[in-house]
């Protein structure tokens, strides 16, 4: 199994969301995050004060799937987030040694249905 991290921007998330039921991809995890990557940051000012804005608003996309769906989750990704634009985030992907279902105690293949 993998876990795929996807940070991307706030708004291609719902696309997002759209590819990836359609290819059959059930539990996410969505967290909203700031950071900040090659953007670095921009100057501000507010009631005549310059500020220096640090850290942008992102999405956190996290999902466990099988092996074999690794190839087609990632192109989803590329596809729904990609704007050729700094900016347009990271996936990360790791192994996932094993996976339980608190509530029935299932494992593997059985606990992400």
């Amino acid at each position: 199994m993998k876990k795929v991290e996807a940070i991307i921007r706030p708004e291609a998330f719902q696309e997002l969301r759209q590819q990836l039921d359609t290819l059959g991809v059930k539990g996410l995890t969505v967290s909203e995050v700031a950071g900040c990557g090659q953007q670095k940051g921009q100057e501000g000012i507010f009631r005549g004060n310059r500020f220096e804005i640090k850290l942008y608003p992102k999405v956190k996309v996290e999902m466990v799937i099988e092996n074999h769906e690794l190839g087609s989750v990632v192109d989803v990704i590329l596809e729904a987030c990609a704007t050729d634009e700094v900016g347009d985030g990271k996936i990360f992907v790791s192994t996932i040694d094993e996976v339980f279902r608190i509530r029935t105690g299932e494992t593997g293949k059985q606990a992400l249905i």
